[in-house]
């Protein structure tokens, strides 16, 4: 005797939730985009003055972030947003990676070279805050970008959250150095930001940065398990159901 069939109902959000999350995305990406334009003018500046790696480094950093912004942005822009997915995936892969390249040739760099900075009240003030702003956009955008099931929009929150964290250590980089003259701990610390980037960088280039919706109609049979909407534990079942 066959078992009887069940008809589930879509567990991904409707078409006007998807919408409202979508433009939501786009104006996240666009404050993002606005404040890291911002902040590496001021920090590029800043840096040069005081001949602060540190400073310089997190001004190129904020380029980068504009750069996995806007391909967020870009594949946004288009009528079929999970079409260009894939693409804009690969984009914030490679920026990553790209930090993790700049942010280690230059940490070696001051430690083997021994370049002390200046001190820099202007850099203080701009970590300062970044690590008060960053946090706010990228879970605002995380929490958007995992209800839509937008892959790009998590992975570039997760480099929102990367600056965050560069923010921290430019911070106490800069005001040890300022303090004590401990000019190596601003550079070990580095290390281990872009090996933080490089794992993010990987798991944004195989897709790995959020779930996808399940927006499809299943059928299943009484006593099969229920379908598992996320594989990677990045969304809980709140996050993968419907509107709230």
């Amino acid at each position: 005797m066959s078992l009887p069939l069940i008809q589930l109902t879509p567990s991904g959000p409707s078409q006007a939730r998807r919408a409202v999350l979508a433009k939501r995305v786009q104006l996240l990406v666009a404050a993002t985009i606005t404040y890291n334009v911002i902040e590496a003018v001021v920090a590029i500046t800043a840096g040069t003055l005081a001949s602060s790696t540190a400073l310089i480094g997190f001004g190129l950093d904020s380029i980068i972030e504009v750069s996995s912004a806007a391909a967020v942005a870009w594949q946004f822009a288009g009528r079929d947003p999970e079409a260009r997915e894939k693409r804009a995936l690969r984009i914030i892969a490679i920026s990553f990676f790209a930090l993790a390249a700049y942010v280690t040739v230059e940490s070696v760099r001051a430690l083997v070279g021994g370049a002390e900075a200046e001190h820099s009240s202007v850099g203080l003030v701009l970590a300062a805050v970044s690590l008060a702003v960053m946090p706010g956009l990228s879970y605002a955008q995380r929490r958007a970008g995992r209800e839509l099931g937008s892959r790009t929009a998590v992975a570039d929150s997760k480099q929102t959250l990367l600056c965050t964290y560069l923010s921290a250590v430019l911070l106490v980089g800069l005001a040890v150095n300022s303090l004590f003259g401990w000019s190596w701990a601003d550079p070990i610390a580095a290390l281990v930001i872009a090996a933080v980037a490089v794992k993010e960088g990987r798991e944004a280039w195989k897709g790995d940065s959020c779930c996808a919706p399940n927006a499809a109609l299943h059928t299943v049979s009484a006593d099969a398990a229920p379908a598992k909407a996320c594989t990677d534990g990045c969304c809980g079942p709140a996050e993968a159901g419907g509107p709230r």
